[in-house]
């Protein structure tokens, strides 16, 4: 369990390296949808960690805040990339600044 948390918890960062180095928005989605599906597959091997007893509760509790807080976060700019209307909207509010 714990080499799986290792692979999908490093696996966010190198794709969130890549998507900031993107060729394209699609790209740029694609990678950012990856690290998203991987910090979700994270919180999952913390769950089982602490669950099968390889971490305490208060271990737990702070992991898990930092990574949901992670997991809500790339949610959020995978929905905004894959929005037409929340891309237009946020570019106005931008171009008002």
């Amino acid at each position: 369990m714990s080499k799986q948390l290792l692979r999908s918890g490093t696996s966010i960062g190198a794709n969130i390296s890549e998507a900031l180095c993107a060729q394209s928005k699609k790209d740029f989605y694609a990678k950012m949808y990856i690290a998203y599906k991987e910090s979700s597959e994270t919180l999952y091997w913390i769950d089982m960690l602490f669950k099968n007893g390889y971490i305490t509760d208060v271990q737990h509790e702070s992991i898990r805040k930092d990574s949901l807080e992670l997991v809500k976060m790339l949610s959020a700019i995978t929905k905004t990339q894959n929005n037409p209307k929340s891309r237009q909207s946020s570019e106005k509010q931008t171009a008002n600044y």
